[in-house]
């Protein structure tokens, strides 16, 4: 929660320039207990965000977000949870249908349930959320959760949400909507994250950066799978492994075997495949040998081995011992 809240908090267009000095809003539409909401908010300053709002589809943790804002001292007029599904999109403020009045977020964070089953209706192609990318098979909701973070971006905000690595590569439905977020530009950053972070699943998952106004034409890929520290039953990113991925994002570094930006050419040519071992290798590189230099070492270890050997059959001829040959 803290690379989303940090990602989301960093200006949109020049990350380089640090953190807003405030947003009008954030969303985090499977909020649960509403801890990466206080997060953010932990990051702005009590006064940073105009209002917090978060859904949530389970009762008791619906019930649990909004007593964890109260004891964190979050006003009842900052804050906004809904209990409610987010995929049927049942909350009356995201249905407004006039485009001037449709609320839309400065930062949008997310954590929602991986590879969700759910059963999309017919009606629902048409969408407003949907409708130009369409609808995400109904073995996984990973893309119809992003879909619907995104749709209610502001055009200068920007979106953190932790997905299953499988939404980089898989075919289909998946694909198509990958595909059209690569080409229309909205894809900012990869970020590759440790397997076995959570308690609830081992598998590896990833961070995916989205802005509607995005300045680089490329995309930041971070591998960061194979920085964390192991612990019994999970594995541990430190708060420096942490500030590196932040630091690797707000500054578009690149580093070996880390982190690389891609342009769109290569992307295309990968199929629009994320893959994020596609782009950065994690391989180590062969160490390049001088024959010239292990040769004169030979040179020198023969011309050792017989200076010791000299000296060995000295003594031995002294002591009447046959030499070594």
């Amino acid at each position: 929660s803290d690379i989303l809240s940090a990602i989301v908090t960093l200006d949109s267009q020049d990350p380089k320039t640090g953190t807003k000095k405030h947003l009008e809003s954030v969303l985090d539409f499977a909020c649960g207990s509403g801890s990466l909401l206080l997060n953010v908010r932990k990051r702005m300053g009590a006064h940073g965000i105009g209002k917090i709002y978060g859904q949530e589809k389970n009762i008791t943790t619906y019930n649990l977000a909004r007593m964890n804002m109260l004891l964190h001292r979050v006003k009842d007029t900052e804050f906004e949870i809904y209990h409610g599904d987010t995929l049927s999109n049942d909350w009356d403020i995201l249905r407004e249908l006039n485009p001037a009045k449709k609320p839309v977020f400065d930062a949008v964070v997310a954590n929602p349930p991986f590879s969700y089953r759910w059963d999309p209706s017919e009606a629902m192609a048409d969408d407003v959320r949907f409708k130009n990318y369409g609808l995400a098979p109904k073995s996984a909701a990973d893309f119809a959760f992003l879909l619907h973070g995104f749709h209610f971006l502001k055009d200068e905000g920007v979106m953190a949400i932790i997905l299953p690595h499988g939404v980089l590569f898989r075919g289909g439905a998946e694909e198509r909507i990958r595909t059209k977020l690569i080409k229309d530009g909205h894809i900012d950053t990869v970020i590759g994250l440790p397997s076995n972070l959570f308690y609830s699943t081992g598998i590896p998952v990833c961070i995916l950066v989205l802005k509607k106004c995005k300045q680089p034409d490329d995309v930041l890929f971070i591998n960061a799978a194979e920085h964390f520290n192991k612990g019994k039953r999970q594995n541990q990113l430190t708060e420096e492994h942490i500030a590196k991925i932040i630091k690797t994002y707000q500054l578009r570094e690149e580093e070996p075997r880390y982190a690389r930006r891609v342009e769109m050419e290569e992307i295309e040519k990968n199929g629009y495949n994320l893959n994020i071992s596609r782009y950065i290798s994690t391989t180590n590189a062969e160490q390049e040998i001088d024959l010239q230099v292990v040769n004169q070492e030979l040179i020198e270890l023969e011309k050792n081995i017989q200076e010791a050997r000299d000296k060995h059959n000295t003594y031995l001829k002294e002591l009447g011992l046959p030499p070594l040959v």
